[in-house]
Parts: C-alpha cells; sequence; structure tokens
C-alpha cells in the first residue's frame, strides 16, 4: 500500500525532529515525539500529509484534526493556531509538507475547467473557508510516493520531479480537497490576490476601498467575499497575521520591540494590548515561555 510505503520512506530518512528538506523543491519531511499544545503560526499555500500519529490546526473557533486518513489543504496564506497535542515517544509524528506553487496550480485549474463538464463549473462557486481536510485518495497516496522515491537517484530526481510535482497537484485538485483549492487557484480570483497583497505587506497600511476596487468589487461585496474565504474581514486577518507573525518573531528570539516594528506596529502599547487580548498573554511573557520546533509550522 502507498501510504505504508511513504511511512517506511519517512522514517528511514529522519532520526530526530525537525523539518527536513528532501531534494525536491518545496517538499519536506517532518517528525515530532512531543507534545506541543496549539500556537499561533502561519501557513503558506501548501498540503499537510500524515503519516503516523496526528496532527492539529485551529481557525475561527474550528478545530481540524488531521492524521493518516485526512490531510490539511491549505490554500492561501493563512494566520492559524497550530500543534501536535498527542506526539509522543510512544507516538511519533511523521508527515510531509509540500509547498504550493500558485502559478502551476492556476494553470492546472485553468486546463480542468476547460475540459470540466457543467457541474465542474458550478461547483467552483462554492466558497472556501481557508483551510479544509481531504481524505486521502488512491490517487493522492500514489502521487505522492512516486514523488517521494525519486529522492533516491539524483537522475531521476533532475529529470522527473516537475512532471511528480504536476501528477501530485492534479491529483489534489482532483481529489477530496480538488473543489476547495481550485476555487483559490481559479483564473481571475481577485479574493486571492488580496489576500497575497496583504500577506506580502504586513508592515504597509492598506485601504480596503483600494483593494474593493483593484478585484472590481463594492467595498460591501469584497468585504463579504473575503471573509467567505477567510473565516475573517479584511481588518482582521491583516491584523491576526501581524500578530501571528510577531510571535512567530518573539518565539525565535526577536525582541518584543523589533517584532513589533516589523509587522508594521508604531505603537509598542497598542501592539502589546492586541497581542494580549488575542493569546492571552503579553509579549514578554511570551517570549519567556519554552518553544520547540515541534510545532512543524
Amino acid at each position: 500500500m502507498s501510504k505504508d510505503r511513504i511511512k517506511q520512506l519517512i522514517e528511514g530518512r529522519i532520526r530526530s525532529d525537525g523539518l527536513f528538506e528532501t531534494g525536491i523543491e518545496g517538499v519536506k519531511l517532518f517528525r515530532s515525539t512531543e507534545a506541543v499544545p496549539c500556537a499561533p503560526v502561519v501557513y503558506e499555500p501548501s498540503v499537510i500529509a500524515i503519516v503516523s500519529g496526528s496532527k492539529e490546526a485551529a481557525l475561527d473557533g474550528t478545530r481540524y484534526i488531521y492524521d493518516d486518513s485526512r490531510y490539511l489543504c491549505c490554500p492561501i496564506s493563512m494566520p492559524i493556531e497550530a500543534g501536535t497535542p498527542k506526539a509522543s515517544k510512544e507516538n511519533p509524528l511523521y508527515g510531509v509538507y509540500i509547498s504550493l506553487d500558485p502559478r502551476l496550480m492556476t494553470e492546472l485549474t485553468v486546463e480542468m475547467a476547460n475540459v470540466g463538464s457543467v457541474g465542474f463549473a458550478k461547483k467552483q462557486q462554492t466558497e472556501s473557508r481557508g483551510i479544509g481536510l481531504a481524505e486521502w485518495d488512491t490517487g493522492f497516496a500514489d502521487a505522492l510516493l512516486r514523488l517521494l522515491e525519486l529522492d533516491r537517484d539524483p537522475v531521476d530526481l533532475a529529470v522527473l520531479a516537475g512532471v511528480r510535482i504536476r501528477e501530485l497537484y492534479f491529483a489534489i485538485l482532483k481529489g477530496g480537497a480538488g473543489h476547495f483549492a481550485r476555487q483559490s487557484f481559479g483564473v481571475g480570483n481577485a479574493i486571492t490576490r488580496s489576500i497575497a497583497h496583504i500577506s506580502a505587506n504586513l508592515a504597509e497600511p492598506f485601504s480596503i476601498d483600494d483593494l474593493a476596487d483593484k478585484a472590481g468589487m463594492s467595498r460591501a461585496v469584497f468585504h463579504r467575499k473575503f471573509k467567505a474565504a477567510t473565516t475573517m474581514s479584511p481588518g482582521q486577518f491583516a491584523k491576526s497575521m501581524r500578530l501571528n507573525h510577531a510571535a512567530l518573531k518573539i518565539a525565535g528570539g526577536m525582541t518584543v520591540s523589533e517584532a513589533a516594528m516589523d509587522v508594521g506596529y508604531i505603537s509598542p502599547s497598542q501592539f502589546s494590548r492586541e497581542f494580549k487580548r488575542m493569546f492571552d498573554k503579553s509579549p514578554r511573557q511570551w517570549g519567556n515561555l519554552p518553544h520547540t520546533s515541534a510545532m512543524l509550522n
């Protein structure tokens, strides 16, 4: 079975906790043997597949628990909470992180739409909700195994990596996460472009009216579609992204003032107030907590 073989490959390649590069761009393997409660992280467009143990993510009060039966798909940059609350030495967490290239995902989505049925076009109209789970299916498992097996031979890797990534992306778009992912990567998705703009310019102020105008929507329609895609208003999304990024920077050793300025806060008191309101701890209290890479953000 492909899933069992994937687990064997991962176990054979990593011997310690952490996130490890493969020879394939955008594909990483990870292991965790330490229970870590959910904490703020930022997920970039990606798929995370677990082959042993379980992982947890939380968004807007909804918990997403995924294991070797379901993988997580995050087609847009999202500020969430994530952790490994059940990992242990007796029950280690093993998995694969696959970064999603927006250009290639959009290309495949357009190709699928061009040859798709009327039913496919109708399904595309359903709104997404930031992150979602999909059942492992044979197409996804087989494509992921073929991709990971390339790492054993440098010639295969050099020649076939692009083809196998494309095959895996196609399996994602065709499988349980497909209709959810296609909403984000469909051509002309103005909301996805707005999300990407906010995420890439966190330290800069932005105007909702300007974003709505560029998206070709009224402010009210833009606000409604943005919230449907992310569960948050544009302002709430930007604040969550800034504070989650700041929390990660502080956990990584950056000073509170540096982290605040780095994500666009001019007033230290405002930053501390909003940080404590969101995470129930002051930035300094957060910085004094023990942090671990087992979160695998």
